[in-house]
Formats: C-alpha cells, structure tokens, sequence
C-alpha cells in the first residue's frame, strides 16, 4: 500500500501509509497451542486470518487478541505464512501483555487467587491474547516505551476503589500502552496502541466498565502532557481496541466520547460497505467493528490519526456477504479491520 507521489513541478514527495488495526483473534487456551497450530499449517480459522490480512493491503497493522510468545515464535510463523501468499511483513514487534501476568490478589473476590481474573488482565496463562505489530517498514525497536505498568491509583482522576494492599500494584492497562515508532522516509510515526478490557462481566461494583473509562482517559491525559511519561512527538496514531461503542452498548462512555472528540486527534468515522440497519441502536451501523450473536453490531476498533496529519481515505473490511472475502471474515474473527490511509508529508 506504500505509494510515493510525485507534486507537480517539484520533488516533493508524499508518503501514503495504509495503517490498521484488527483484533482478530488468535488467542488460545493455554501456552504454545498458537505456535502450534500455526506450526501444523491446517487450522481453518489461521488460514481465512492470512487471506484477510492479505486483502486488508496494510503497510502497519496492529494486532490484538494474539498471544505472547517470548521468541516470537508466533508471529515468526506468521509473518512466513503471509510471505508465502504475497504479503510480506518482515518486521514484527510485541511487548509482553498484562494479560494472565498474576496480581497475586483475589481480584474477583471468589476465595481463590491465581484465576485469569485475579491478573492484571483477563487471561489464562501469561501473554493469552495480547497486542502484535506487523510492519512493511521498519520499527525503531530501541525507542519502543511500554507504559503498561503504570499504576490505575495514579491515573488523575481515577475511577478506581481497590483497596490500598490490590491498589499498589493493579496496573491500569488491561493489556497493554505501547508507543512504538515506525521509520518512514518522512521521519518516525508514533503508533500508541491499546486493547482495554470489556466493561461487562463484574457485577454491581462495575470495575471492568471504570477501568475500560480510565483506559481510554490514559491516552487523553497522555496527549494532554498530563501523566508522568513524555507525549510522543507528532505524526501519531492511536489505534487498537478500546472495547467500547460511543453509542451502544454497556459503559462509560464518556470516556471514549472525550477521547474521541480530542483537539489533538481526528476521527476518520470508517465505515464498512454491508448495508446492515439496527433501527433499535443510537449508532450508525456502517461504523460497527464487531458482530455479536446477543448485542448486535458495536463499534469498539479504532484507528485515531493526530489531526495534524492529512487522512486520504478509511474503511472498515465489512463487506456484505456477497463479497468473496465474505467467508474468511466471518471464519477469522466476529471483529473486522479497521484501516486509515495517511499521507506524511
């Protein structure tokens, strides 16, 4: 998707870069079953993921809901099986995620600790469905910051009432904050990328839907120079799943809605092409980026450029089920990608 245009009468060149985010999905039930089936090569489900990302043409791509690997092994696989399609992605990146790393607390108040919910973040085993990047273009490795420790108790104005003993130690991020810079020839592009939790399935306290609220308020406050870490220098983009609709849906959504209508970014609105109507929901259909069997269509995928930056076009790879890319979105993932053209100057 990376295109050099030429301006008339000069040598200026404009960079035009295809940036995504998908959460598709590949998160598996215990240590190593993602390598390994990867590694068999006949899982339906791996498969219709190559094609689609093949089809989505993305020079970056942010990937969540993918376990963690420590070598890498999984996205090593992955990237080769791309490869073997026409789609090579030769620079991939991954933090360790929050994910199934253990609180040592009982987190859900059940009597027992050490269960996926008494993590930092939901998970079964340490790295289940964490966040991956898969680039055209080089990654500045060395000046990745992962801001995923930082605490919730410290985040202004946070929603959080844990008890000061859980509180000293529960990480705000349910998987992840990355600031990872891509090197493009216009100079690096700063991809700050998070998956927050689902602010449903806690019960009357409402934990996970203050925690998905002050996920989002993270990224605002941290354009705002607000929060401990230095702001990313512009371009930027923030992309990942924020796992909640501004309009539908459970949650607090003033903090996605103050997030979104930030100064300091744009919100593209893509949209999908399946001509879908939900005459019982507040939000436009097209802009959905998932598909519940109970909750309908929600929009909680998004890719969010600095508003300095020029975007060209956006979508959502939701096509209607006459498409022939149709079978292997519903195979992959009930999320579909989210992608942004942007030209760097």
């Amino acid at each position: 998707m990376l295109v050099a245009l030429s301006l008339p009468g000069g040598d200026a060149l404009a960079e035009t870069l295809r940036v995504a985010t998908w959460n598709v999905g590949l998160d598996r039930k215990g240590p190593g079953l993602l390598v390994q089936d990867l590694g068999e090569g006949d899982d339906p489900q791996i498969a219709a993921v190559v094609r689609v990302l093949a089809a989505l043409d993305a020079d970056v791509v942010l990937l969540t809901a993918v376990d963690y690997d420590r070598g890498g092994v999984a996205l090593r696989l992955l990237a080769e099986r791309l490869a073997a399609v026409g789609a090579p992605y030769p620079h991939r990146f991954a933090f360790r995620p929050n994910t199934g790393t253990q609180t040592s607390f009982d987190v859900d108040g059940n009597g027992r600790r050490g269960d996926p919910r008494d993590a930092q973040g939901y998970g079964l085993f340490s790295g289940q469905g964490g966040m991956a990047i898969l680039s055209r273009l080089p990654l500045d490795e060395a000046g990745a910051r992962d801001f995923s420790a930082f605490l919730w108790r410290d985040l202004p104005g946070s929603l959080s009432d844990d008890p000061p003993d859980l509180a000293a130690v529960q990480r705000l991020a349910t998987t992840g904050f990355w600031d990872v810079p891509v090197i493009t020839d216009a100079g690096p592009l700063h991809l700050l990328a998070w998956h927050a939790t689902p602010p449903v399935f806690d019960g009357p306290g409402d934990r996970n839907g203050r925690r998905n609220h002050d996920e989002a308020a993270f990224w605002r406050l941290f354009l705002e120079g607000a929060l401990p870490m230095t702001p990313a220098d512009a371009p930027f983009v923030i992309l990942g799943d924020g796992n909640l609709d501004p309009a539908d849906g459970d949650g607090r959504r003033e903090g996605i809605g103050a997030l979104l209508a930030h100064p300091a970014l744009q919100d593209p609105q893509p949209r999908g092409t399946h001509g879908r109507a939900e005459p019982g929901q507040a939000g436009d259909p097209a802009l959905d980026t998932v598909l519940y069997p109970d909750l309908g269509g929600l929009r909680l995928d998004y890719v969010l450029p600095a508003s300095a930056l020029r975007v060209t076009a956006a979508g959502v790879l939701w096509p209607g089920p006459d498409d022939p890319l149709w079978p292997d979105l519903q195979a992959a993932s009930r999320h579909f990608p989210v992608w942004v053209d942007i030209d760097l100057p």
